[in-house]
Formats: C-alpha cells, structure tokens, sequence
C-alpha cells in the first residue's frame, strides 16, 4: 500500500517539546501546501477522497482520530493520537478520516498546491481509475 507511518524526533527539554518537519529531510516530498483540519462534528466523516497525484503526511497535534486507508486491494485502518507520529498517504489511496475526538486538530502537509482536478470524490470512481486506468489517469506523481 502507498501508505507509511513517520515517526518524528521529538526535540525539547524541561519547558516543552518540539517537532521539525522538514521537506525532503522527514517529509518525503517538497511542501507545497499546508493546512489544517479542527472542529468536526461528532459522528461526521473527513476526507473521503484519493488524490491522483498528490502526496500528503497527517499528524494528528491534538486529540486523535482514525483513519481508514484503502488501496482497492486492502483495506488498513490507523489510530493518530501522538503529534510525533505522522502517517504519510501517497496517491491512489482512498481515504476517510472519522472517530475524531472533540480536541482533535489534523496538521496536513501537501505535496502539491490546492488543484479540484487532482481530487477523486466516487470510490467507484477511485477504484475505476485504479484498475482501468485511460492515459490521462497515468499523470506522473512524486515518488514517496
């Protein structure tokens, strides 16, 4: 699966901790792209897409939530609770982030900038491209 976790070194003393993400040093891809994903309702879903060509890592810096990651094969479903641990999805990958605790906030770090076109919103849709891919489909993405 074009999925991994990253664990970060967590850097600090007696007044706190602290993580780097650096691009290309423990983000595997340039960061074009950063936002972040806080106030959920209870029961509501994120996510529900794949990317086509984008590549993005997920740290989870306040609460937790789960994430189910689904290449069209196998299914995985990963629990985010620590803010040194950051779960990278590369391209191709269906994924919905749900069970998001009420103090949950989701620091996302992309590959590419905002692009509507990149976004597959059907799992039909997903798991069509992935399996009968037309030469459109097969734009060429950043190794992770």
């Amino acid at each position: 699966m074009n999925a991994r976790i990253l664990e970060f070194k967590v850097l600090g003393d007696e007044k706190g901790a602290l993580v780097a993400l650096e691009s290309k040093v423990n983000i595997p891809f340039d960061i074009k792209r950063v936002f972040y994903i806080f106030g959920t309702k209870e029961g509501l879903k994120r996510g529900c897409h794949a990317h086509r060509t984008l590549n993005q890592v997920l740290v989870c810096v306040s609460g937790s939530c789960r994430i189910l990651l689904d290449d069209g094969v196998e299914k995985n479903e990963i629990l985010l609770k620590d803010p040194h641990i950051g779960l990278c999805v590369g391209n191709m990958i269906w994924s919905e982030i749900y069970d998001l605790s009420d103090d949950c906030v989701i620091l996302v770090l992309a590959s590419d900038y905002y692009d509507e076109a990149d976004y597959i919103r059907s799992y039909k849709e997903f798991v069509d491209i992935k399996f009968n891919p037309t030469p459109k489909d097969l734009r060429k993405s950043e190794p992770l």
